[in-house]
């Protein structure tokens, strides 16, 4: 029954996401000869026709990497690799701990081999065809040796941790193995800007003295307590630009890309964080802590129960030990498969997070002048090469953000 439905929702996903990227494909092109009436004045035919081939090369490659992703899915499940990577590993260590921890390991290295040509022709083919990448070859493969560390002395003490719950906490292992995961998305908030980030990216002080009292009497008003303003040199590595918030509690702190500094003026850098500070004010961030933590709980009941069925496994082309545990098996297994049968609700999250946008767009319109956020808007979307006529079903569907144009007239009409 798991493998007629898995079969169903796979073939369902994929032709859904296949027809989505095509409409977007058609809907951007067909739209390419002319710049929308209400950027005309401010976007160049040359840089919108740029935003359409950027936006449709992405897509087609997208494309490319949806239907790899879902052959090397089902050769994996349903044609037997897991099971015969599963009998590799075990030649390995007899250690049942150790095995699995191995198991997961070979895995996730295979994974990142297969699929490190598209890292590399993203940065290196697609990214510099359109100006953006300014990463070299070595910043790149140092770049994916640091990524490797950080996840290995994180990541696999965590999964251990996981595996060993998953064979001495009883059949409620799951709420333990969900407290611990918790526990360390808060910890990694509140590590990430201090010891993680630094390794990638060198932070520097905000120097600009009149920019920086802004800011601060910005978030004093805002009731947002700081613990630092940096610039980032992000134009080590691309050309696109942006700002964000980090940090939890009393390591919180505003971060810009050198690039965003060099293009925006005082007044709009001050309205893009008023938006950034509207998601503080309406507890956005909080919410979706909440929402993440609740769905990793519901998902994580839902595996100890799967867990606990041999039919989870037999039908997604696994046989299942008997003399020994299946843990890091269930959890592959999983993780691999959930996205398929999740992927419907995809819209729902994407309207619940520009239903965000626009709350937050209202509450820079009240901290700053909304003509400052719309200018700022509509350099970021030239500079980045975004599109200013994506395809409104592709958009409903994905996108976390409003289109260009209904964010701009809802900001020019609060």
């Amino acid at each position: 029954m798991l493998t007629t439905l898995f079969i169903a929702f796979l073939l369902a996903t994929l032709a859904v996401r296949l027809w989505l990227a095509t409409r977007q494909v058609r809907h951007v092109l067909a739209h390419r000869s002319a710049v929308p009436e209400e950027f005309a004045e401010r976007i160049s035919l040359t840089s919108h026709q740029r935003a359409a081939d950027y936006t449709a090369a992405r897509v087609r490659l997208a494309i490319f990497e949806t239907i790899f992703d879902a052959v090397v899915l089902v050769a994996l499940t349903l044609l037997g690799g897991l099971q015969w990577l599963d009998s590799v590993v075990s030649g390995l260590s007899s250690h049942e701990l150790l095995r699995q921890v191995l198991l997961m390991v070979v895995l996730g290295v295979m994974l990142g081999v297969i699929g490190m040509p598209f890292s590399i022709y993203r940065q290196f083919g697609l990214e510099a065809k359109f100006g953006f990448n300014r990463m070299t070859p070595r910043l790149f493969v140092t770049d994916t040796i640091k990524g490797i560390l950080v996840a290995t002395i994180i990541g696999l003490p965590l999964l251990t941790a996981v595996l060993w719950l998953m064979a001495e906490a009883g059949s409620l292992w799951w709420l333990w193995a969900w407290a611990l995961w918790s526990t360390f998305n808060i910890l990694a908030l509140l590590i990430y800007p201090t010891w993680i980030a630094p390794l990638f990216n060198k932070f520097t002080p905000l120097t600009d003295e009149n920019l920086a009292s802004s800011i601060n009497g910005l978030a004093q008003r805002c009731g947002f307590a700081l613990k630092g303003l940096f610039v980032m040199d992000g134009s080590k590595r691309s050309a696109h630009g942006n700002a964000y918030f980090t940090g939890f509690g009393r390591t919180r702190r505003i971060v810009f890309f050198d690039t965003l500094l060099a293009r925006l003026t005082t007044d709009e850098i001050i309205a893009v964080l008023a938006h950034e500070l509207g998601h503080f004010k309406h507890h956005h961030v909080i919410k979706r802590m909440v929402m993440s933590f609740a769905g990793a709980l519901f998902f994580l009941a839902v595996l100890g129960w799967l867990a606990q069925q041999s039919w989870f496994y037999t039908d997604l082309g696994v046989t299942p030990r008997l003399n020994g545990r299946n843990d890091a098996m269930a959890l592959i297994l999983f993780f691999m498969v959930i996205p398929v049968f999740t992927f419907a609700l995809t819209p729902l999250f994407s309207w619940l997070s520009r239903k965000d946008e626009f709350q937050a767009d209202h509450f820079a319109s009240t901290q700053s002048a909304p003509e400052q956020l719309v200018s700022a808007l509509v350099k970021l979307y030239d500079d980045n090469a975004s599109t200013l006529t994506p395809d409104p079903v592709h958009s409903a569907f994905y996108d976390s953000h409003p289109p260009a144009a209904i964010r701009i007239r809802h900001l020019q009409t609060v």
